[in-house]
């Protein structure tokens, strides 16, 4: 991912990422077991950068049109501040997280991956499509990461976000 002046500028602002599930913090897969049992894979580089994210003062959310005990039992896990699930249209949730964390678009980050994110890449302060996004919110975004959905994208934005604030090196301390 490039990163220009005027990128580096939005990243200083950001307060909030907020993430959709399927496609940014999963590979999209859903498998189900025999028993109709939900099951998704989650990359522990992401978990972690979400941890690390927290650490530097960031809020997160989880904008989610699904609702699954998974994704609960994950967000949970994560302490992620605020998960907004079965959120159709999804532009309900952001404005709702905006009220409740008292931010503006421009403090927030959004990671998204298919058209229902579309609207909310193009209106929070920076928008992020995952490499494996459909061209639709691509074109929504402002830039497009390195990785895959499921497979570090959302870490590759946390490590930006925070090395353009000058936090990276901080936060990372006690684990070095």
């Amino acid at each position: 991912m490039k990163i220009t002046s005027a990128l580096k500028a939005k990243m200083k602002n950001i307060k909030v990422l907020a993430m959709d599930v399927d496609g940014v913090l999963t590979d999209g897969q859903l498998i189900f077991d025999g028993q109709g049992r939900e099951l998704k894979s989650f990359n522990v580089q992401d978990g972690f950068g979400i941890v690390i994210l927290k650490r530097a003062g960031i809020k997160t959310a989880i904008i989610t049109a699904g609702n699954s005990k998974v994704v609960k039992i994950r967000a949970d896990y994560l302490h992620i501040d605020r998960l907004y699930s079965g959120s159709y249209p999804k532009m309900t949730a952001y404005e709702h997280m905006l009220k409740e964390f008292k931010v503006v678009d421009a403090q927030v980050c959004f990671i998204g991956d298919d058209i229902t994110d579309c609207q909310i890449l193009r209106r929070a302060g920076l928008g992020i499509a995952v490499r494996n996004a459909v061209a639709e919110a691509k074109n929504a975004a402002d830039v497009v990461t390195t990785r895959c959905g499921g497979d570090g994208a959302v870490r590759e934005v946390i490590e930006l976000l925070l090395r353009a604030k000058g936090l990276w090196t901080k936060v990372i301390a006690d684990d070095l």
